[in-house]
């Protein structure tokens, strides 16, 4: 099967998620429930089974080093571009930031993944590398704007590992395949059924989701205390959604790409770091934003916009790469 045609099923479940939610056949939660679905239970048991699976030896140093290269100097210019550029304020950089460079490797990453690459091991090692590096640095970011006294709550990031299903799952899978433990068939054969309906869930409720104007909370964050009232920021006008976009879908997956052949990365790898570096914004950027009362504006659009155009420039990065 080519690279064009993995495509194929990916936009047809995202089709059919749209209609449905269009023609009202799932009701008005549907892009929710699924989201929560994917996010809770057949996600986590499908980066369980692939990490504990994987032995530690396969883990792509350099795939990831080239990942997270083009990752940092994204969301680095994002952050510091948002002031200079369009005059956001000190609590709505981290947003912006992350609206140009943290990847959906969720509901969006294990579908393209899955059909593209044929494996979700090295999307495993992109979750890890977010949830458990990016996503402490941009909740730190995001406390100490909250906080009059810019105090960062450190109980409330180090819990994290333990109440995500996405950073549990993952970390016990490494941990089963350190330890080369593999779980008893009564145990596996129901986390292979729900790993199986992670992909066609996620992509029914992608297409769901493009049917509302937000983005539903198909990756919920954690629980944050309720914002003080504050000015109503600036809505996102068309110049800030084309420089996320530009970041998220070129500069991205090209920094990518560059870096990946100094690290003389194969052409499979190279692919991999291309195509995860090209998958559009985290629906957490729109979760984190709203939670935390800044640049919801920013997240939501980024957010729509980016999961539509990038069914196109994903494709297209890796049938030229194929």
């Amino acid at each position: 099967m080519s690279l064009a045609s993995a495509f194929v099923p990916i936009w047809i479940l995202t089709a059919v998620g749209y209609a449905a939610c269009r023609w009202g056949l799932l009701g008005e939660a549907a892009a929710s429930v699924l989201g929560r679905f994917v996010f809770h239970l057949a996600m986590p048991a499908a980066l369980f089974l692939a990490l504990s699976r994987m032995p530690l030896s396969a883990f792509a140093g350099r795939s990831l080093l080239a990942f997270g290269v083009s990752t940092a100097a994204v969301v680095g210019f994002g952050w510091a571009g948002a002031s200079r550029l369009f005059g956001r304020e000190p609590g709505e950089r981290p947003i912006w930031g992350m609206a140009a460079g943290y990847v959906n490797s969720a509901n969006l990453g294990i579908p393209i993944a899955t059909q593209v690459l044929g494996s979700v091991s090295f999307l495993a090692e992109v979750v890890l590398l977010h949830v458990l590096v990016v996503t402490p640095v941009i909740l730190v970011a995001l406390d100490r704007h909250r906080d009059p006294h810019g105090r960062v709550r450190v109980r409330r990031i180090a819990s994290l590992p333990v109440r995500n299903p996405v950073i549990l799952a993952s970390l016990l899978g490494v941990a089963c395949s350190a330890a080369g433990l593999q779980p008893p068939s009564a145990v596996a054969a129901p986390l292979t059924l729900l790993a199986g309906a992670a992909v066609p869930a996620a992509l029914v409720a992608l297409g769901a989701s493009l049917h509302h104007t937000a983005p539903s909370r198909a990756e919920p964050a954690e629980p944050a205390e309720p914002a003080e009232p504050a000015e109503p920021a600036e809505p996102a006008g068309p110049a800030e959604l084309a420089a996320i976009s530009a970041l998220k879908l070129v500069a991205q997956p090209v920094i990518a790409y560059a870096a990946g052949l100094a690290l003389h990365l194969s052409a499979p790898q190279l692919l991999a770091v291309v195509v995860c570096a090209g998958l559009p914004t985290a629906q957490n950027t729109f979760i984190y934003a709203q939670e935390y009362g800044v640049a919801e504006a920013v997240a939501n659009r980024a957010v729509v916009v980016t999961t539509t155009l990038s069914l196109a420039t994903v494709a297209a990065a890796a049938t030229l790469l194929g």
